[in-house]
């Protein structure tokens, strides 16, 4: 990896290792179960810049166009059964909050 690869690298990866911190906190600190998917969100946004900077740096960018396209499959899949989760707990709860999902039962 040559000199100008390695600063790009430790540039980009502090901006994205931020942008996961920053979906994590909207993961864990929030408890309305839509704020918690948008943090969940970003958090595989930065996973995704991650492969594709990955990719850049070491010259497979076949390899991470290809994993990243999978990791966007997986995450319209993951998003998908969330939206069905919070469908559940509102149909049944009028709300949305996230401290109510012990009570959602089959």
């Amino acid at each position: 990896m040559s000199n100008d690869a390695s600063q790009l690298f430790w540039i980009c990866g502090i901006g994205i290792f931020l942008v996961f911190i920053i979906g994590l906190y909207g993961v864990l600190a929030t408890i309305n179960l839509v704020r918690a998917i948008i943090g969940l969100e970003i958090m595989t946004k930065a996973v995704t810049l991650l492969l594709i900077l990955v990719g850049y740096v070491t010259g497979h960018t076949g390899l991470a166009q290809a994993l990243a396209i999978t990791l966007i499959v997986i995450e319209v899949v993951v998003i998908a059964v969330a939206v069905g989760v919070i469908l559940c707990v509102f149909e049944r709860n009028k709300t949305i909050d996230a401290r109510l999902l012990r009570k959602v039962k089959g």
